[in-house]
């Protein structure tokens, strides 16, 4: 018998339509033809062409995407979704040419010497090639850019990796309608069927479909975006297996910030912060969840500042009844803990109907208290913000090192604060990208860009999920030792223009 789940549509919080899950010989023969397809082979041009032509579907979809995400997550249409969609869309043609232009292989020849005494040296060359099939498990916060078509499975098809994805229950319609258009570009491109999977999940079906995709034998690495616990689930059950793969479980992060007095006036810095906070309904995993500022008249100003504008923030829509529960009872945890006070908002809970809404909230802890209750760094995934009171910039690092690994830190300063390196040093030990005198929320999708960071933030802390870097994750690297150029992939020969690096007696030539 089908296994059916209804979605929730947040802003009512009454139940949405209703969707059939996949059942276990689709996951089987999903993951099958993946391993197929990789067999086959997918050429570069190919899927230079399998992106682009994903990337003009999405976006000749217009209002009607929006509109279907916005109805299943809450998020407005605009500027939040549209924003995200134009994301989504420049990160595929982005993946695109990096496929095109080549040098992402890591192409790179060491010439033979024959007559190298005592022993001659062979001729070797070395690049990246794809793992195998990969399975993107998708978003709740983000039905765009980290779900169907969004970076993990744009960088995996980029990289020559077919994928299998695992929509996510809380925007199955969404995901339906981004995977059609993958699959029609797939099509269009005279590409195998099993190239591009999408398995829709949800109810009693949810948590088995996760499980049998991470240990398909056809899947050979997984990426994941959501909570610790799922994302630590997975990757143990990848390490389980009899044959080991990689899981890259983007997780957790509190974002901390370190405002100095040397910043300039605290109610700007104080705006600032709030709105980072609330952003998208503080349902963004770049969002700042912890403030650390010395205590004195600026500090005062900040507190003041922050919850007059968190105050004036209406409630706001939550994801999911599992999002809402979780925000809710967290912020009760937080607002009980000892010498906890709440400057702003509310912790009670909301009823079990109507819309899925909670208010943002601002607390205030002094130092002592938040460094002798672990629980109070943890993470608490909503509009929520938490005012650490530090007595000096000693207890500041001091309050810092509580801290676990985050995706975010920020440093708000002056120009000639002499605290600021140390500050700085501190959050690049935890973090995987540092604001200074701006917001953590907002991604940037370019070459320099990190979205990742040492555990919890990530369990894999040498990769980003964000940028050209994400391709790394579903690859290897294979040398190839005195090959005939015949035998070698067109990105190792000879006379192959794609920015094949050279050492000649030592020196890199091109």
């Amino acid at each position: 018998m089908a296994s059916t789940f209804t979605s929730t549509i947040p802003t009512t919080g009454q139940p949405g339509p209703t969707f059939r899950a996949a059942d276990r010989g689709e996951v089987d023969r999903a993951c099958r033809a993946a391993g197929e397809a990789f067999r086959a082979g997918v050429g570069r041009s190919a899927r230079t062409d399998l992106l682009e032509r994903t990337a003009e579907g999405l976006a000749a979809l217009g209002d009607r995407l929006l509109e279907q995400a916005s109805a299943e997550t809450g998020l407005p249409a605009s500027p939040r979704l549209a924003g995200e969609r134009d994301r989504t869309v420049n990160q595929l043609r982005m993946f695109a040419g990096l496929v095109r232009e080549g040098s992402w292989v890591e192409a790179i020849l060491e010439s033979s010497l024959p007559t190298r005494a005592p022993l001659p040296k062979p001729d070797l060359r070395r690049m990246l090639v794809p793992l195998g099939p990969v399975a993107v498990y998708g978003a709740s916060n983000f039905p765009l850019a980290y779900s169907v078509a969004g970076g993990d499975t744009a960088s995996a098809l980029a990289a020559g990796c077919p994928v299998v994805v695992k929509g996510h229950p809380s925007h199955p319609g969404t995901g339906a309608m981004v995977a059609e258009v993958v699959r029609g570009a797939v099509s269009a491109c005279g590409l195998p069927e099993g190239t591009f999977s999408y398995l829709p999940a949800g109810g009693d079906r949810d948590l088995a479909i996760a499980r049998e995709l991470v240990t398909h034998p056809s899947i050979k690495a997984a990426g994941f975006t959501g909570s610790p616990s799922g994302g630590m689930a997975l990757a143990r059950l990848g390490a389980e297996r009899p044959d080991p793969i990689p899981v890259y479980a983007e997780m957790g992060s509190v974002n901390p910030v370190v405002a100095l007095a040397s910043a300039g006036e605290a109610g700007a810095v104080a705006e600032k912060l709030a709105a980072s906070a609330v952003a998208s309904g503080g349902q963004m995993c770049t969002c700042p969840g912890l403030v650390f500022a010395v205590r004195g008249a600026w500090f005062e100003s900040l507190a003041s500042a922050m919850a007059k504008a968190i105050g004036a923030v209406s409630p706001v829509v939550m994801l999911n009844p599992r999002v809402r529960g979780s925000f809710t009872e967290k912020l009760a945890a937080n607002a009980s803990a000892a010498n906890v006070r709440l400057l702003a908002g509310e912790t009670g809970q909301k009823p079990a109907e109507g819309p899925l809404v909670a208010r943002p909230a601002l607390m205030r802890v002094a130092s002592a208290s938040f460094r002798s209750n672990a629980s109070l760094a943890e993470e608490c995934f909503g509009p929520a913000l938490m005012l650490v009171e530090c007595d000096d910039v000693e207890d500041v690092l001091a309050s810092l090192a509580c801290i676990e690994g985050s995706l975010t830190g920020t440093l708000w300063c002056g120009g000639t604060d002499p605290d600021a390196r140390r500050v700085m040093t501190s959050l690049v030990a935890r973090c995987g990208r540092v604001v200074v005198n701006g917001v953590p929320t907002g991604v940037e999708v370019c070459a320099p860009m990190v979205h990742g960071g040492p555990f919890p933030a990530c369990n894999r802390p040498e990769s980003t999920a964000v940028g050209p870097l994400a391709i790394r994750r579903w690859c290897r690297p294979v040398c190839f030792q005195n090959t005939p150029e015949d035998l070698l992939p067109e990105e190792l020969r000879s006379d192959n223009p794609l920015g094949i690096e050279r050492l000649v007696d030592g020196q890199r030539r091109r």
